[in-house]
């Protein structure tokens, strides 16, 4: 059997390239994102116990507080799924490529 025939098929309506370049876009990007919201929970962090040590808590009740930590722990949890959402993207991109190939090997067999 001739090696070039697996190179590509006149049916495909996608560009394989295009397709590895855009999961390797979504990993970078993913990286991009934790990488901003990372900073951005140091920044909150530091902000929170700056506020702490400076007595800007004073008065503040029980809810006040439990929801100053809530919203010092989402925005990590959000980046989070951002974060897996893009690789979980980029590897789907991956598979159906592959389900694609392996498809088009079996039907000329």
């Amino acid at each position: 059997m001739d090696k070039k025939s697996n190179v590509g098929f006149m049916g495909t309506y996608f560009s394989k390239d295009t397709v590895l370049k855009l999961s390797a876009a979504a990993k970078i990007f993913a990286w991009i994102i934790a990488g901003f919201y990372a900073v951005q929970w140091l920044l909150q962090v530091g902000t929170f116990f700056l506020q702490y040590a400076r007595g800007y808590w004073m008065g503040m009740g029980f809810t006040d507080i439990a929801q100053n930590l809530l919203w010092l722990l989402e925005q990590p949890l959000r980046g989070l799924v951002y974060f897996v959402v893009l690789q979980g993207v980029a590897q789907v991109l991956l598979v159906v490529m592959d389900i694609e190939d392996n498809t088009r090997r079996a039907a000329r067999e």
